[in-house]
């Protein structure tokens, strides 16, 4: 390679799908930096949480600061469940470049997908890491064909595997045409480049220039005239290309081993564009005032709230204003461990501890703040919750408010509808785990359940009632007697109460205590369920001079009107959703199935806008077949799967399955 000038501290972001090795390459890349000593196969720096330990795997950004070769770098590893893919989108804003880790297996190509369009929408430089290439009998060129359909943009080859047997011991450079042999825990070494590669490496170099050449006329007009350009112009093309997001290069290895990894720290070094190109991509202006972005935020116990951010212009100093605050303390990060630092220049990434206004997403200045105008993700997967111990009540809002900062695509409301405490987020293992958290990190011991749904109820037929409540019991008593006239009403007109009292016999002030009572008893109707969508006329009654009170009033009215009820009988109405199911192609079968299956109804079927070979299913389905439909929809689409759902209406249900929901609430 070329050399390298000195470059502003720059970010790596290791992403890519569940199990795919990512922090072990994390860990490789540190040990490779001589930043870390590795121990074994075990991982001592990533997953080091309670809960990524008892789950085994990523649950939270871990990221490590370090130098390599005289130049500061940060690497974020980020989690792979696509439930916590919120912990990279964070870290997106501030990346420099990411490395998508990746199996090889052409069946992972929906995972892939998703990730490389998160990179894409961010406009994020990235390179492909296909990781666990020391499998035997792999096809470097048939992984390539497959991860293609993944990608928006060239997947380029920037190295082809060498054999012996079944079995990939060593790699060319496709730049430089340098062979080398991957040795058991030391570097490659340099060889002789083997009879048996250079047919190979010869036509895959082609179709590396051949794809540069598409974003360069100058290469383009060398290669058609067959002059062989020189190494630095193709290392020139490469760097521009990434750093424009018009290719993406691919590298194999394995993270476990250590084959691959200097040649990918090489790679990163030399062609990862620097802070300049990110604050350019993110708008922010090289001026020299300090600007800085918060991509993550943790509550640390005694340490309090810790702030992640990535200087994007100017420099700060330790105790200089943030937000016209001052941070107790800024600090370089390494794992867990935090050092305190008295400056920091632009590229690089700082804690700030006890910034407590400041949220993840934020752009701040020395005396300002601009909030995060980047909305979560819909939720797609909700739980009721309770505190299990009487005063832990009162602790819970708290706690779940500190969560909720550290993860915004978690969020937390009371349902007046159904008198729950309802925890949204992305799917039943981020919800689980928020709640360990709770547990350990606030010993707060929180049960929880599927949310209730909103049914309500409604009368079908009018219908007139009588009630006197008469209560006699020494001094004075209690009299109210009213007649109701109760008749339904349109879907979604909700309540109306109305009076057509003649000749007093129902004082006008009791009138309010009247339909208050009404309203008491709509809360509950025979099924259980509020009622709702009628209207209620009171027009006859009597009252006594002495024994009539407002409380009489609603109390007859009350027992009249669920009186009512029971004679009119009610029918149970659910709520209906609209949504949107959005699915690779090859699954719209299997989606339609599932929709059918939970008494959906499908309404069509849609192009998803910006994502190429999927579709959205437009569909109708009733709330309560929907709290584990992302469950199902993902394990039928690898993963890919996603819905967005909106309350629609309420219908009424059949007798039979307006029992089996009375018998679910």
């Amino acid at each position: 390679m070329p050399d390298k000038k000195p470059s502003s501290p720059r970010t790596a972001l290791i992403c890519g799908p569940y199990q795919s090795g990512k922090s072990t390459l994390f860990e490789a890349l540190l040990a490779e930096a001589g930043a870390h000593k590795r121990h074994g196969a075990g991982l001592s720096l990533a997953d080091q949480s309670p809960e990524a330990q008892a789950h085994g795997m990523s649950t939270e950004m871990n990221l490590a600061s370090f130098d390599y070769l005289g130049e500061a770098w940060t690497l974020i590893d980020c989690p792979g469940s696509v439930e916590l893919m919120q912990e990279a989108a964070g870290a997106l804003d501030i990346a420099d470049i990411a490395v998508v880790v990746v199996e090889p297996e052409e069946g992972k190509v929906r995972a892939l997908a998703g990730w490389l369009k998160l990179l894409d929408v961010a406009d994020v430089p990235h390179m492909v890491f296909i990781n666990k290439f020391d499998r035997p009998n792999l096809s470097l060129r048939a992984l390539l064909q497959a991860f293609q359909g993944a990608s928006a943009h060239p997947l380029v080859l920037r190295e082809i595997p060498i054999r012996e047997g079944e079995r990939v011991t060593g790699h060319v450079d496709l730049v430089s045409e340098r062979a080398f042999h991957w040795e058991e825990g030391a570097h490659s070494s340099l060889i002789p480049l083997p009879e048996a590669a250079a047919g190979r490496e010869a036509e895959a170099r082609s179709e590396l220039l051949e794809s540069l050449a598409d974003f360069d006329d100058t290469l383009l007009e060398k290669l058609l005239e067959d002059v062989e350009p020189e190494q630095s112009e193709i290392y020139e093309n490469i760097g521009r290309d990434l750093a424009e997001n018009l290719v993406v290069p691919v590298f194999f290895g394995s993270a476990l081993e250590g084959h691959g990894i200097l040649r990918l720290m090489k790679a990163l070094r030399h062609d990862a564009p620097d802070i300049s190109v990110t604050a350019e991509r993110l708008g922010v202006a090289q001026d020299g005032t300090m600007r800085l972005k918060v991509f993550k935020t943790r509550h640390a116990g005694h340490a309090g709230k810790v702030s992640l951010a990535r200087i994007l212009s100017g420099r700060l100093g330790a105790g200089e204003s943030v937000a016209g605050a001052r941070p107790s303390g800024m600090s370089r990060v390494f794992a867990g461990k935090l050092t305190g630092i008295a400056q920091a220049v632009a590229g690089e990434v700082v804690a700030l501890t006890r910034l407590e206004e400041v949220s993840t997403g934020d752009l701040l200045t020395g005396e300002a703040r601009e909030a995060s105008a980047t909305p979560p993700p819909p939720p797609q997967f909700s739980l009721a919750i309770r505190a299990e111990r009487r005063g832990d009540d009162v602790k819970l809002p708290e706690a779940l408010a500190k969560l909720m900062d550290e993860d915004p695509s978690l969020t937390a409301a009371f349902d007046e509808s159904t008198g729950e405490h309802v925890l949204h987020g992305q799917g039943d293992t981020q919800l689980r785990l928020a709640l360990e958290k709770l547990k350990g990190r606030f010993g707060l011991e929180v049960s929880a359940s599927p949310p209730r749904i909103a049914c309500r109820e409604t009368i079908l037929k009018p219908v007139i009632t009588r009630y006197r409540h008469k209560k006699q019991s020494g001094g004075h008593g209690e009299f109210g007697e009213v007649e109701l006239k109760l008749r339904p009403l349109a879907r979604g007109e909700g309540f109306a109460f109305s009076e057509s009292i003649h000749g007093g016999v129902v004082p006008k002030q009791y009138h309010a205590a009247v339909e208050a009572g009404v309203r008491d008893a709509l809360q509950s109707g025979p099924m259980g369920n509020p009622v709702i969508d009628l209207a209620v006329e009171l027009t006859d009654g009597k009252h006594h001079s002495v024994d009539s009170s407002e409380m009489a009033f609603r109390r007859a009215a009350a027992q009249a009107t669920r009186n009512a009820l029971g004679e009119a009988g009610t029918v149970m109405l659910e709520p209906i959703h609209a949504v949107r199911l959005s699915v690779p192609d090859e699954y719209i079968a299997a989606v339609q199935k599932i929709v059918t299956a939970r008494r959906g109804q499908i309404l069509g079927l849609e192009a998803k806008e910006g994502w190429e070979g999927w579709q959205e299913v437009v569909a109708q389905m009733p709330a309560a077949e929907m709290h584990d439909l992302i469950v199902e929809l993902r394990s039928a689409t690898q993963g890919a799967g996603s819905f967005t759902a909106e309350f629609d209406r309420l219908q009424e249900v059949s007798p039979k399955e307006a029992r089996r929901l009375q018998a679910a609430q």
